[in-house]
């Protein structure tokens, strides 16, 4: 039994390991020659592009939003008038209507000097005329809109000028936003009036109407600090935000709260029946793009068509092309697998 621990075993396991390194070394050059002695062609070199037909479908352009449930910002009131405050005649917390009086200001009224009656002596030096009595006009400061006053920020005897921020007026409405992507800004040209609004654990899908799109600051977005913290190099820009929102109010009698999460549904159009390829075929996603037809000899011809809609994995196609054609799957350049181990590849370093 010693004899095989000590001989036998550690020498079948040499036997095995030299196995393996002869099976090793027969795939990494063995097979780098056919039979007759040539080179064989790598396998690179022999990959066929992946096509795929054009074929008519259906296109819903859904746009999935992840947003949250906001509350209507309020009104700002601003004085009118210059002068003292009157009296105020609504208090926070009230329910206004549009054109409620707020307070009243009192503005001085300037009065012109009385005639001096002459004098009985012209001799006699005249007498002073006696001074006017102050007079002033009310000017009342309403609610520019209907709702709640969350604020009131003026005290009777109060000196107010022209413009001063007095007051806010808060609609008690909530709405619901969200963020759009580069990607979801060009699918969202002719956005409807109504969105689909779903909120975890709350109320059953919605229609949230009055949907809105908000323009993004039309500055130049500035380079990210050295701190800002990591930023992906191959990060899509198309799926990069923006800055631009979409919203829409939520109805009365919705059971919902400002905070709350939210998915907002919104269907840009749809088409019935039309021709389609994948997005990945095409170089451009809005009006204009680029197709690489596959002709029955395997040559590719770039040809140009033209879109319209899109739901993220198909686009229509309106010109350019017919049924059945074959195109690549994917734009060249897109599917190209390289060899890590070639000049500039992964690992060539030169």
């Amino acid at each position: 039994m010693g004899v095989f621990r000590t001989i036998v075993f550690p020498s079948l396991r040499l036997v095995v390991w030299a196995a393996i390194a002869v099976a090793l070394l027969w795939l990494a050059f063995g097979r780098a020659t056919t039979p007759d002695g040539e080179a064989a062609a790598s396998p690179s070199a022999v990959l066929e592009p992946t096509t795929t037909p054009v074929v008519r479908g259906d296109v819903v352009n859904t746009v999935s939003l992840t947003g949250t449930i906001a509350a209507d910002p309020a009104t700002t009131v601003k004085s009118t008038a210059a002068g003292e405050v009157g009296k105020v005649r609504a208090e926070v917390g009230q329910a206004v209507e549009k054109g409620t009086v707020l307070f009243t200001v009192l503005v001085p009224v300037e009065e012109t000097a009385a005639a001096t009656p002459p004098a009985a002596d012209p001799a006699a030096p005249a007498a002073p005329a006696p001074p006017a009595a102050p007079r002033t006009r009310t000017v009342n400061v309403t609610a520019p809109a209907a709702g709640t006053l969350a604020t009131l920020d003026v005290l009777p005897q109060q000196q107010v000028s022209v413009g001063q921020a007095v007051a806010t007026v808060s609609p008690g409405t909530l709405s619901a936003s969200a963020p759009l992507t580069q990607e979801q800004q060009f699918r969202l040209l002719a956005p409807p009036t109504t969105a689909q609004v779903t909120v975890p654990g709350g109320p059953g899908t919605f229609e949230c109407t009055d949907l809105r799109t908000g323009t993004p600051d039309a500055a130049a977005p500035e380079a990210p600090a050295p701190d800002a913290g990591y930023v992906d190099p191959y990060a899509d820009p198309a799926q990069a935000a923006t800055g631009a929102t979409v919203s829409c109010r939520v109805p009365d009698g919705v059971r919902v709260f400002a905070g709350l999460s939210a998915t907002v549904d919104v269907t840009a159009g749809s088409a019935t029946g039309v021709l389609t390829v994948p997005v990945t075929a095409v170089r451009g996603r809005v009006d204009t793009g680029t197709v690489w037809v596959v002709d029955e000899t395997g040559a590719q011809v770039e040809t140009e068509v033209r879109l319209g809609l899109t739901d993220g994995a198909v686009v229509e196609v309106t010109e350019g092309l017919t049924e059945g054609a074959q195109v690549l799957q994917f734009t060249p350049g897109d599917d190209q697998v390289s060899d890590p181990y070639a000049p500039g590849g992964m690992y060539g370093g030169y």
